[in-house]
């Protein structure tokens, strides 16, 4: 019988059979029909041309489909630029509005520690927002609906019942929290609330030819004695509500640049939508020759293909850009919809197009590959793949356990290491090399014993990942690339 082998390159499979078997010429033809299929099928856009002198239109297609993807992606960063901007620049002048004696960049938290100082914020506030429209520089308005503006309210959350004696060590407290309109200073206040609704449209979206939209802030001001320590942090949060606007008139270029936007996005639709055709016929192709090929191995040799031979006809590169066609067509969608004043979802619609715009560049490196000189990063990492996984596995273990040791240890005195996130992050500052000698510098020495375990953790730690997991994860990469690099005169 034929014994066949499949011979991977970094842009073909060649099928080989030595001697074509005795079964007669329908054999001798079909094996020969088989391998110039699957010969044809792993060859790239350029073999193809030259062997049947197809037009690489999947090639040509991607290319365009690139450049107008990115200026669409170029062109939504900047509108949402300008929401992310109007965001914060109204945030910080609430602040300043409402926020008594408010100072950017503070390094102290905003606090007050008295009870005279406490009424006085909050008449403060309640004054300011009487005086709106007399202090702000913007368009703020208050909400209004039916006719008749929305109230500020004021709200305390304070413990049920509780009698509470430091002098004599003894206390008495109800957990049950309740809550009043009016604010009344006592040991058993947790927090002090003030929420109202202010309007405002954002009109420097007009000069980029794009509609305002109309903005509902919603602010709470929060007076927090939770930790009833003494000092009451002051917060103001900004929940904001991204509306379209009732009534709009806006003269000039306008509305030929909206439509134009549209037209735009349109285009970007249909394009993917064609890629996204043609990626899905190329793996359904891919799929068919496998099974075909599987059957004859099965039926002329009585062996069953390896899935890593099964996956050699899935074509990875068409899964990547079938996705990203996918999230591109949402994106763009969504995009038109907000164009439209339909829906006012900037954020999901910037994780749709962000990520897609991601894997259409990634898809680049696959015609990279045609080159050998390039080729060696793909056939780099995907050598080096599984042991990496493996490697990760085995040192998540090792970080994952000084987080944990980190956060219940150092945690109450060092502020890096209150929660479990920020324990993650400074220790991977610390693999990097970063802000290493903050880390050690912050610690406080108020107990000795912790001091010094700290010592002994962080330094272990450095030493640990950076000199030998760090040292060991970068020489299995480069063990990988020296094998593919001597190897790769034979793909």
């Amino acid at each position: 019988p034929s014994s066949i082998f499949l011979i991977s390159s970094s842009h073909s499979l060649f099928l080989l059979t030595s001697g074509l078997g005795t079964a007669g010429l329908p054999m001798v033809t079909r094996e020969r029909r088989l391998r110039r299929k699957i010969k044809y099928y792993f060859m790239n856009p350029c073999e193809k041309y030259h062997a049947r002198g197809r037009k690489p239109w999947k090639l040509i297609l991607q290319i365009i489909k690139i450049a107008i993807i990115t200026i669409q992606l170029v062109l939504f960063g900047l509108s949402n630029q300008m929401v992310v901007t109007f965001k914060d620049e109204n945030l910080m002048t609430f602040k300043h509005l409402f926020l008594k004696d408010y100072v950017d960049g503070g390094i102290a938290p905003y606090a007050l520690y008295r009870q005279a100082d406490v009424y006085d914020h909050i008449e403060y506030v309640i004054q300011q927002y009487r005086l709106l429209h007399n202090i702000t520089l913007s368009n703020h308005e208050y909400e209004e609906k039916h006719s008749v503006y929305t109230p500020l309210l004021l709200c305390q959350e304070f413990y049920r019942n509780g009698t509470i004696y430091p002098s004599n060590e003894t206390f008495e407290i109800d957990a049950h929290v309740d809550t009043a309109h009016v604010p009344a200073l006592s040991s058993r206040l947790i927090s002090v609330k003030i929420t109202f609704v202010l309007k405002a449209i954002n009109l420097q979206t007009v000069r980029h030819r794009e509609l305002p939209d109309c903005y509902d802030f919603t602010l709470i001001i929060t007076f927090n004695n939770q930790a009833h320590s003494g000092q009451i942090k002051v917060d103001l949060e900004n929940e904001v509500d991204i509306n379209e606007c009732r009534q709009w008139k806006v003269t000039g270029a306008y509305g030929r640049s909206i439509y134009l936007t549209v037209l735009f996005d349109c285009l970007i639709i249909i394009m993917c939508i064609i890629s996204f055709a043609l990626c899905t016929r190329s793996v359904i192709t891919g799929i068919q020759l496998q099974l075909e090929y599987s059957r004859y191995c099965r039926k002329h040799f009585s062996k069953e293909l390896s899935w890593s031979d099964k996956l050699e006809f899935v074509n990875s590169w068409y899964i990547l850009i079938i996705v990203s066609d996918t999230l591109t067509i949402i994106g763009s969608l969504l995009k038109i919809a907000i164009q439209t004043k339909v829906l006012t979802s900037y954020d999901v619609c910037s994780i749709f197009l962000g990520t897609g715009t991601m894997f259409v560049w990634m898809g680049v490196i696959r015609y990279m590959g045609y080159f050998k000189k390039y080729n060696i990063l793909i056939l780099t990492l995907r050598a080096a793949f599984p042991n990496v996984i493996r490697f990760i596995c085995c040192a998540g273990i090792i970080y994952l356990s000084y987080c944990f040791c980190g956060w219940i240890v150092l945690g109450p005195y060092h502020e890096k290491f209150r929660t479990l996130n920020t324990v993650s992050e400074c220790l991977f500052s610390l693999i990097n090399g970063d802000d290493m000698f903050p880390t050690f510098k912050n610690m406080q020495q108020k107990n000795s014993l912790v001091w010094m375990f700290s010592r002994v953790y962080l330094y272990t730690f450095v030493s640990l990942f950076i000199y030998m997991i760090l040292s060991l994860f970068i020489t299995l990469i480069t063990d990988t690339y020296d094998t593919i690099k001597v190897l790769l005169p034979f793909y």
